[in-house]
């Protein structure tokens, strides 16, 4: 009789499952259900990305790359990232191409991470960070952000965070769940706060492209003195629509990329030769087809936001990303029982704020990148159901 409890890592049994899936998994199994779920483009992918995928299929393109990834797309990101926001880096020491953003944020922490080490984490936030620094051996810290304060990082509660064992600081910014961007002024403030300390910095970046406020996204490696400590996360997912090519990149000085490098070498040996090939094309000629999306985004998220608001739930513009985080103290229930409650009795599936962090009580993440009809029907269950609440 084989002994799991023995077998198994205590580390990863003690890892509580993904807060996101769970609800999915129950709305799976149901009919009838319209999700303000998943953070997924429902666009498809833009065809001249597909058509280069087709054509290094076709051409027999099939075989690994070097670990770091086709040379020529390391080179196209760096164009990408001087044209975009300034940062201009080596392709071939400084930038690792990755399965997906995710991968490079857990190489990056790996890499960085040794046992009894602390990770800064602002919350709520995505729900990887928190795992992979208990996988990595180090101790999460949380730093709850404060709606009042726009969901942003400040100053005042990053210095009460640091201690003689923090190593590194995640900078989730534009956010999911809540939308919040870190503007320069915000980011200078948490750069002056680092400047003279020795702590790693994972700016994870996979919504920049996403942004909405009349300035562009500033990346934190951009701001002076920052780019040395700072790795730089990207992606084609989100912007792209490439969520299945399953596709992301790291950008960091030297040192970094060489470690994270060793640890993509053993887990992963490379990224799908395929979804190299058609990244290259998204980076060289699809900015029309981001800033298409994009410009369906926007309506979208107005929308969406109107209508919690008119509801009587409050909700902040977002500024980045693609998801609402409207309020629901007002209605008595905590975030998990609104959600379940609104999925058994209107079929309507969102996530709970608490998914992402104690911080998220009171709140619940509701995704507009769907149609705008699928929005309003949405809303009018939504609406169904607050009204029973009354």
């Amino acid at each position: 009789m084989i002994d799991y409890e023995r077998m198994l890592s205590g580390t990863v049994v003690g890892l509580k499952p993904s807060g996101i899936r769970r609800f999915f998994d129950v709305a799976n199994t149901m009919e009838n259900v319209i999700s303000l779920g998943v953070g997924e483009p429902d666009f498809p992918t833009p065809w001249q990305i597909r058509a280069a995928g087709i054509r290094s299929l076709e051409h027999g393109s099939t075989r690994y790359t070097s670990n770091r990834g086709l040379l020529t797309l390391r080179e196209e990101i760096a164009r990408y990232t001087k044209r975009k926001y300034a940062v201009s880096y080596d392709p071939d020491t400084e930038i690792l191409v990755t399965v997906g953003g995710s991968e490079a944020i857990d190489a990056a922490i790996r890499a960085i991470v040794s046992p009894g080490d602390e990770v800064i984490i602002p919350q709520p936030s995505y729900v990887c960070y928190d795992p992979i620094t208990r996988l990595a051996g180090g101790v999460p810290v949380i730093l709850a952000t404060r709606a009042e304060d726009d969901f942003k990082v400040t100053a005042a509660a990053l210095r009460e965070k640091i201690t003689e064992r923090t190593k590194a600081l995640i900078l989730p910014y534009p956010s999911n769940p809540t939308g919040a961007v870190m503007e320069r002024a915000d980011l200078e403030a948490v750069a002056e706060v680092l400047r003279e300390m020795n702590i790693a910095v994972i700016s994870d970046e996979i919504y920049a492209e996403l942004t909405f406020s009349d300035t562009p996204h500033v990346s934190f490696a951009s701001l002076p003195g920052m780019k040395e400590r700072t790795v730089t996360v990207g992606g084609f997912s989100k912007a792209f629509s490439m969520t299945g090519w399953r596709l992301g990149y790291a950008c960091a000085p030297k040192p970094l990329i060489d470690q994270m490098t060793k640890i993509h070498q053993y887990a992963i040996m490379c990224a799908p030769t395929v979804s190299q090939s058609a990244a290259i094309e998204a980076l060289r000629a699809c900015d029309a087809e981001v800033e298409r999306m994009k410009e369906e985004y926007d309506i979208r998220r107005r929308i969406i936001v109107k209508g919690f608001s008119d509801l009587g739930l409050p909700c902040r513009m977002p500024k980045g990303a693609f998801y609402a985080f409207p309020d629901i103290r007002p209605t008595g229930l905590s975030s998990e029982e609104f959600c379940e409650r609104l999925l058994h009795e209107e079929r309507v599936a969102i996530v709970p704020g608490t998914a992402f962090g104690e911080g998220g009580e009171g709140f619940v993440r509701a995704s507009y990148c769907y149609s705008v009809p699928h929005i309003k029907e949405a809303l009018s269950r939504i609406g169904r159901f607050l009204e029973r609440l009354k």
